[in-house]
């Protein structure tokens, strides 16, 4: 059995959170423009005001962070760091923050509604599959998916409105 030095610890859990907010960072800005037209856009109703997404986005990628780094913690205690990488659940969570690099530019950049509400079930489909596979290796790493499969749904329902009424 081999168990991560502290050192390997605290350094793989700084790049994943580094990864998560500089992924999160980038999409965000490569989508700026597009957001400074969001408080024009006609919303559904439930729709929060503009200064709770940030908010609930950096928890919910810290958190995201801190599950990945779980489940690559677990995983090297079987596999190299290589091996644990290319697990088929951090291959599932790499998948999914790509695809979620990709909706807030289609959405907001873009103004693609429909197209990222499709994108957007993609990314759902994703988080389940890869919950489901962090699940089989911690459940704590597969809970603290949990809100953020949650925030998706609501997501997509905020989604499918800003199309149905712009």
């Amino acid at each position: 059995v081999k168990i991560m030095t502290k050192k390997q610890s605290i350094i793989s859990l700084i790049a994943s959170l580094a990864l998560v907010f500089l992924t999160s960072g980038l999409s965000s800005l490569l989508s700026k423009n597009g957001m400074e037209s969001y408080p024009n856009l006609a919303k559904p109703p439930l729709a929060p005001p503009g200064i709770v997404f940030p908010i609930v986005w950096g928890i919910l990628f810290f958190l995201m962070a801190i599950s990945s780094w779980l489940i690559l913690k677990e995983l090297t205690q079987t596999f190299s760091i290589k091996g644990a990488l290319l697990s088929t659940p951090l291959l599932l969570y790499f998948a999914q923050l790509l695809v979620n690099f990709f909706w807030s530019i289609l959405f907001f950049r873009f103004g693609w509604y429909l197209f990222a509400f499709f994108w957007l079930l993609l990314l759902i489909f994703l988080v389940y599959k890869m919950i489901r596979s962090f699940e089989r290796i911690s459940h704590t790493a597969a809970y603290l998916q949990i809100p953020y499969l949650l925030w998706l749904v609501f997501a997509g329902y905020l989604n499918l409105g800003v199309w149905v009424l712009n």
